[in-house]
């Protein structure tokens, strides 16, 4: 936390505190310590100064008697001591005194170390000193006489304001002791806080590179021991962490990558209904923004879609759905629904998932499959049905009549020879969709002029009959790459459906030329034209623009769809430009050889 205490100031202000106050415990000791023994050393000094001055008294035992001898006493124990020097008679009375004159002072009598001293044989007092205005310590000692009381009493005397001087030149010696010690332990407690400090903040430097994710330096601290076994396991607390992010990591972007490359569309929510994942195939399948607002609803993305309702049911029931979104019939996509809950590792719900699959093209293929059944059923009833009913003609009775019996065997092989046609037309279908399904169709780089020739040639029969004008226009330098025999087909195709469906006396243009893009192949014609709606439709299976009319003129409808397939064959695509009642243009194009 910013501004907080660190635990080096912790360590540094505690032990400054214990420091300190120990100190001042120790100097209030020392001092008061100091200053007793000092006092006793005082009072022992000024016994034994009052005891030498005994002893001299009673050397000479008549200066109790003699003022001036007892004076000149007195100043000379002075000036030995430095202390005052009094000498008091039992009365009371001061006879010798070295600060005042003896005749000055009043009746000692009732002092406290004279009394003690006449009673006891010695006294010592610390008062105020009337005479000489200043606190002293006083001690006082009986100069034995007579068996039935003392002789006198000396007393010694020295100004408290000494003592105290002295006590305090010693009491500042112990703090100036105390101060130095208290900066010593100072100094001590900044660089034990630093000594914690350091290898903390060191750890604390490493655990912000590992959360940010870096974790290439570890942390390296041999002491304290205490906080390299705790960086050690930190190191190894990171290299695991580290690890798991690295597999978390990966696993996200295999996840990501499988979810990139998948070609369903992949939504999950949680039981909101909140988005929390999609792939880019849910958003290319179903048109929704999934992803312009992360954590968005379902329902606000997706609101009165049938996805959004699908999600809904599965979180509410729990259970697994499947459905199909989309119809054919308004040429839009088909989408295949699959939904589940998801689970966590407690088998409790966390949402649901749903996976979109594109079977547009499979049910665009079953309904071909279908519709074409439905077609070659039709189309093989027809012929089949009118060769059964002339066959039973026949058997009743009408092969006895041979007008009648030619004329029905005749269109007996007609129809067999359309049946023919028919099963011809689905067989080259089929291998023209097995070579392109194998890639096994072989092209070679050729010239185109001899595969139009041949396919014109096939059809001059068929046009001189209607007096029709079939027109070749392409140069001899014309190549392309090209199956001749296929192209060759799917060209006479379309020549014959142009002969068929053009007037008498008419022109079909054939004509090719190479370009920029390839080569383009165009059969043109003047005949009845094709209404636009039908154009989309022109090249499936059995589809006639008239029925009737090209069966009549023995069509089989499967001529467009075999062009078709042989042009995407060849890699190219095959086009038609038309206006009823003024003719029709199709279009073979060709890749660049």
């Amino acid at each position: 936390m910013a501004g907080g205490f660190t635990i080096g100031r912790y360590v540094f202000v505690s032990y400054l505190l214990v420091i300190l106050a120990a100190l001042l415990f120790i100097t209030g000791l020392t001092s008061n310590t100091v200053g007793r023994l000092y006092s006793e050393h005082i009072l022992k000094s000024l016994e034994a100064q009052a005891g030498l001055a005994r002893e001299m008294l009673l050397a000479e035992p008549e200066l109790a008697e003699d003022p001036d001898g007892a004076r000149a006493l007195c100043d000379r124990i002075h000036r030995a001591t430095g202390t005052r020097v009094s000498l008091v008679l039992p009365s009371g009375a001061v006879i010798a005194d070295t600060d005042r004159p003896a005749e000055t002072l009043d009746n000692h009598a009732d002092r406290g170390e004279i009394r003690d001293a006449l009673a006891l044989g010695g006294g010592k007092s610390e008062r105020f000193s009337a005479t000489l205005r200043q606190n002293m310590i006083y001690k006082a000692l009986a100069v034995p006489g007579p068996p039935e009381a003392p002789r006198a009493v000396v007393r010694l005397a020295m100004p408290v304001t000494e003592a105290r001087a002295a006590l305090g030149r010693v009491r500042l010696i112990v703090l100036a002791a105390g101060g130095l010690a208290s900066l010593l332990a100072v100094a001590v407690s900044m660089a034990v806080s630093r000594f914690i400090s350091r290898p903390l903040n060191e750890m604390k430097a490493g655990m912000q590179r590992y959360a940010r994710g870096d974790f290439s330096s570890p942390i390296r601290l041999a002491r304290p021991v205490e906080i390299a076994s705790l960086c050690e396991a930190m190191n190894g607390m990171a290299e695991q962490l580290d690890d798991r992010i690295r597999t978390i990591i990966k696993d996200r972007n295999q996840q990501e990558a499988v979810l990139s490359s998948m070609v369903e569309g992949v939504i999950a929510v949680d039981n909101q209904g909140r988005i929390v994942s999609h792939n880019d195939a849910a958003v290319r399948l179903t048109g929704i923004p999934f992803g312009a607002a992360p954590g968005a609803l379902l329902r606000d993305v997706a609101s009165g879609t049938p996805l959004h309702q699908f999600v809904a049911q599965i979180l509410d029931s729990a259970r697994p759905r499947e459905s199909e979104f989309g119809s054919l019939s308004q040429g839009g996509r088909i989408l295949q629904v699959h939904g589940s809950v998801l689970r966590d590792a407690r088998g409790q719900g966390m949402g649901a998932v749903v996976v979109l699959n594109d079977v547009t093209r499979l049910r665009r293929l079953e309904q071909v499959r279908r519709d074409f059944v439905a077609n070659v059923s039709h189309e093989l009833r027809t012929p089949i049905t009118s060769i059964k009913g002339f066959v039973e003609t026949l058997l009743d009775g009408a092969l006895d009549d041979p007008a009648d019996a030619r004329h029905f065997l005749e269109i007996v092989a007609k129809q067999s020879d359309r049946l023919n046609a028919i099963l011809g037309d689905l067989l080259t279908l089929s291998r023209i969709e097995e070579g392109e399904e194998k890639a096994s169709i072989e092209l070679e780089v050729a010239p185109v002029r001899d595969t139009l020739e041949n396919a014109v040639q096939l059809c001059a029969k068929k046009a001189a009959a209607k007096e029709i004008e079939l027109v070749l226009d392409c140069g001899a330098e014309t190549r392309a790459r090209i199956n001749p025999s296929l192209l060759e087909q799917a060209v006479s195709n379309l020549i014959d459906n142009a002969v068929k469906y053009s007037p008498s006396g008419s022109r079909v243009l054939v004509a090719a030329a190479a370009g920029r893009d390839g080569v383009a192949v165009r059969v043109e014609d003047r005949g009845c034209g094709i209404a636009a709606e039908h154009v989309p439709r022109l090249f499936e299976r059995f589809y006639r623009v008239d029925k009737a009319r090209s069966r009549s003129l023995g069509g089989t409808g499967l001529g467009l769809a075999i062009v078709k397939h042989v042009v995407t064959a060849h890699g190219g695509r095959v086009s038609v430009e038309s206006v009823p009642g003024a003719g029709s243009t199709f279009s073979i194009h060709l890749p660049p050889p």
